[in-house]
């Protein structure tokens, strides 16, 4: 397989030169002597990684990873929310309970805790 993709790299490039584009699956296939189908496979699985850190732009100031967003982390708005709900729910259970309420709560669902508690540990 290493050796087809090198050979179509080649030939790709060859091609390149010669048309002044990119040449098709089908310009390939017919150059290569392989059938279409499997051309395509074969770019499929020959796609070559690229560097995050490719320059994107005439400046070069920016990078391919400055465009692509990061799941793991929360949004700035939805982390802007969950800290004025952490406020809002320390300032209940620290004026509007009793010790002993608060305490509880805190424990059941692990309110400024590492964990939450069972009812039997609660208990």
């Amino acid at each position: 397989m290493i050796e087809t993709i090198n050979k179509l790299n080649r030939i790709s490039r060859q091609m390149l030169q010669e048309m002044g584009r990119e040449p098709t699956p089908e310009e390939l296939a017919e150059r290569m002597e392989m059938p279409e189908d499997k051309i395509r496979k074969v770019l499929k699985i020959a796609k070559e990684p690229i560097s995050m850190e490719t320059p994107i732009g005439d400046d070069e100031d920016s990078h391919l990873g400055d465009f692509i967003e990061d799941r793991n982390v929360t949004a700035p708005a939805d982390s802007a929310v969950n800290a004025a709900i952490r406020e809002v729910v320390e300032e209940l259970l620290d004026n509007g309970l009793t010790a002993r309420e608060a305490k509880v709560l805190r424990m059941r669902f692990g309110i400024g805790m590492n964990t939450d508690h069972t009812l039997e540990e609660v208990g």
